[in-house]
């Protein structure tokens, strides 16, 4: 049994950032290896089955996301018995730094990755990119990235306005270009709401034999929060573990999403831009029939009211 001071299943919520950190790659230590990779990165490995899920993860993004301040990866690995090698950024970085590129490069030397039957690459926007970037390191890998950028060259991306500080940085020497460092993979499922303009554009670099696009429409920007409070995203990582994660199972699960209120609400937001109140009228009864939801409750009422006074014909109740 683990130590408990060292388990993956303790919370480190409590603790500053320093401490947060130390206690992190002391578990990590404790349970298989770290190593600090420059001023901005480090990564953890926790040495358990034969499938290794890989994540790029934030500082910020796992204190904000956990309620146990634990990497992403954890859950999986607790879950699932996995191995997890967890690769995180103090802040946005895209991993573009040179200590990095040799880290893997020794464990491309170390045949590390060869030592697992299956090898899981997972990320979100710039940890999503670099998912994508760095599965290179272990040909035959699966890749699920989450909104990724393809870069931030500005002569390919100068549309994407979003990143200028990262303008000076170098997207064109190793590990660069993210849908060219698929080639190697197994199979990658690039994921993005198509009603963002520049995920979307940013996917369809991606376009690949061996790249899925999976659209999620009207979940907005923050994609795998959604996944996460629809509880699929786990089960989909669960997939790609077994080797069961197609369109036709990702789309299954994202059935969740009729009971999610932010997707609802979005799309609400689009009937009434578009001019549609027949079929709000159809989407709140369906809503306000299923869960408590005073918005569309309210703009049921609204509707029903403009349909009374003849500005368009209310569906049959």
């Amino acid at each position: 049994m683990q130590d408990a001071n060292h388990s993956i299943d303790a919370s480190l919520a409590d603790l500053d950032k320093d401490d947060w950190k130390a206690a992190l790659i002391a578990q990590a230590d404790h349970n298989g290896m770290s190593q600090q990779l420059g001023d901005k990165h480090f990564a953890t490995f926790i040495d358990q089955k034969s499938t290794l899920l890989v994540t790029f993860e934030t500082i910020q993004g796992i204190r904000a996301l956990s309620e146990t301040a634990q990497p992403f990866g954890f859950d999986m690995v607790k879950a699932q018995g996995w191995s997890h090698l967890c690769v995180i950024s103090d802040g946005d970085t895209w991993f573009r730094d040179q200590r990095l590129y040799g880290f893997f490069d020794q464990l491309i030397d170390d045949g590390f990755f060869e030592d697992f039957d299956r090898v899981i690459f997972y990320g979100a926007g710039p940890c999503g990119y670099a998912a994508a970037a760095f599965s290179v390191a272990a040909p035959g890998a699966t890749v699920i990235a989450i909104q990724p950028q393809a870069t931030l060259d500005p002569r390919m991306t100068e549309w994407d306005d979003r990143f200028v500080e990262m303008r000076r940085t170098s997207f064109n020497d190793r590990f660069g270009y993210a849908p060219d460092m698929l080639d190697a993979a197994d199979h990658a499922y690039v994921i993005y709401d198509p009603r963002q303009a520049l995920d979307a554009m940013h996917g369809t670099l991606f376009e690949r034999p061996n790249v899925t696009r999976l659209r999620m429409p009207f979940m907005g920007a923050t994609l795998q929060t959604r996944l996460i409070q629809m509880e699929i995203l786990y089960r989909m990582l669960a997939l790609a573990g077994s080797g069961k994660l197609t369109p036709s199972s990702f789309y299954s699960l994202y059935r969740a999403r009729r009971d999610s209120k932010s997707y609802l609400r979005n799309l609400m937001s689009h009937l009434d831009a578009e001019e549609r109140p027949y079929l709000n009228m159809l989407l709140c009864r369906n809503v306000i029939a299923r869960m408590r939801a005073p918005a569309f409750r309210r703009r049921l009422s609204e509707l029903e009211r403009l349909a009374e006074q003849g500005d368009f014909q209310a569906p049959p109740s």
